[in-house]
């Protein structure tokens, strides 16, 4: 039997985006995945491309970098955005997904690539003389990450994340709750939860005073900035969460016709819309402290939860110092890496170092050099900050301005004005790129 071209471990949001570009090229692929013979701390199913935190992918706005992001994945023809446009359940101008919907179709279309090899077993090595892509995730093995750390000479770096909890949508008290966005008076996407002065004050001081997880492994957390549970966030001030992820702009109960002093979001979790995700409420809380706390908001009071906040580590490596700009590791020149390994972070932007392992992988394979997006795009940028070697103290990082160029012009037009840059330099890399193509 012949043995596929590639080789790519891992098939989370990396790993199917880029067996997806090199099979849709005419490259056979094995994709392997140790789930369910061997699991994770935080995925639940055998489905590829499990969320295992949020549903949500981010905004769509192309005047962000989230979505200029998905604009240029979409441009390339992501798997992950198509499939994410089809399983889209209701969320304003967040991109958010029926995680269970998603997971199957993405299964069921790895499974049935004619070009594609499904291989459910865990790799506890790699195999340097094979081209290989290592898309293995924050949740990488102890055994694979462990032959990362030799092949880089370098240890493994990492930090903590948290996941929200879920609730019954029937168990929600909806006299106590309303409907609406913070930034458009007709989407009712979001489930409003107030609290008026008096139950946030309460809410605080019993949040503060609640027992997290004390487990021996997350002593001396570093937690990823964007991702702060919600006890850790309400020690830097009283007001912390009413300026963070409870923040009430733009929103107005209709019960009083203001604005509530605090609201906690929820987000639809499914198609069905019989769970809902609290936004922004990672917690590493004890179970039945959440149970506590969640009850203290006044429409959540007999919350049936679905599933517990929980906390798990992530694996990242020392990417500027042992990525080459084409995402091969040096000194392996077969060995490439791809998603939130490399240091990205984010459901997208995981995919997204995906899709450039591929094209990467793909342009060896036809003897043509890998030619990076610019640094105006998001693509660009997030490639660029991964493998550039100035970097100093390398942090995991999201798709954002702060890493791409800064336009010429005014600040009052400076959205519009990355938005169309980058916008033209990704469609010129796209001609230059077709030009290589057909020249091979």
């Amino acid at each position: 039997m012949h043995r596929p071209e590639v080789c790519i471990i891992g098939a989370g949001l990396a790993g199917v985006e880029a067996a997806h570009v090199l099979a849709e090229r005419g490259i056979s692929v094995e994709l392997c995945e140790m789930r369910p013979s061997t699991m994770t701390p935080a995925h639940k199913t055998d489905q590829l491309a499990e969320l295992v935190c949020s549903n949500s992918f981010k905004g769509t706005d192309p005047l962000t970098a989230h979505g200029i992001l998905k604009r240029e994945m979409a441009g390339l023809g992501s798997l992950v955005m198509s499939v994410a446009m089809r399983t889209r359940v209701p969320a304003g101008k967040a991109l958010a997904v029926d995680r269970t919907a998603f997971a199957g179709a993405i299964t069921g279309y790895i499974a049935s690539h004619d070009r594609i090899t499904l291989r459910r077993e865990e790799l506890r090595a790699i195999d340097r003389d094979r081209l290989t892509v290592v898309a293995t995730g924050p949740l990488t093995s102890d055994a694979l990450a462990g032959e990362l750390a030799a092949m880089t000479a370098r240890d493994r770096l990492f930090f903590y994340d948290a996941i929200s909890p879920i609730i019954d949508t029937e168990s929600i008290d909806m006299g106590r709750a309303f409907a609406g966005s913070r930034w458009s008076e007709c989407d009712t996407d979001y489930l409003n939860c107030p609290l008026d002065r008096d139950e946030y004050s309460h809410f605080m001081d019993r949040l503060l005073a609640a027992d997290r997880v004390r487990a021996h492994e997350f002593e001396n957390v570093r937690f990823f900035e964007a991702c702060l549970p919600v006890e850790v966030l309400a020690r830097r001030g009283a007001d912390a969460l009413r300026y963070g992820p409870l923040r009430p702009v733009g929103l107005k109960d209709p019960r009083t016709g203001k604005r509530p002093y605090a609201v906690v979001q929820l987000r639809r979790e499914n198609l069905a819309g019989d769970a809902c995700t609290m936004v922004g409420f990672q917690t590493r809380l004890t179970y039945p402290e959440q149970k506590r706390i969640i009850s203290l908001i006044p429409a959540l009071r007999n919350a049936r939860i679905l599933r517990y906040g929980s906390i798990h580590r992530n694996t990242y490596l020392d990417s500027p110092r042992i990525l080459a700009s084409d995402l091969h590791i040096i000194g392996h020149e077969k060995t490439y890496l791809a998603g939130q390994i490399t240091g990205v972070e984010g459901y997208m932007e995981s995919a997204a170092m995906g899709i450039m392992a591929g094209m990467s992988v793909c342009a060896r394979i036809r003897g043509v050099p890998f030619a990076p997006p610019g640094p105006e795009t998001a693509l660009g940028s997030l490639l660029r900050y991964i493998t550039d070697r100035t970097t100093g103290d390398f942090q995991p990082m999201n798709t954002n301005f702060g890493i791409m160029p800064i336009p010429d012009g005014p600040k009052a037009g400076r959205a519009e004005a990355r938005s169309a840059g980058a916008r033209k330099a990704f469609e010129q890399w796209l001609h230059e790129i077709r030009q290589i193509q057909v020249k091979a």
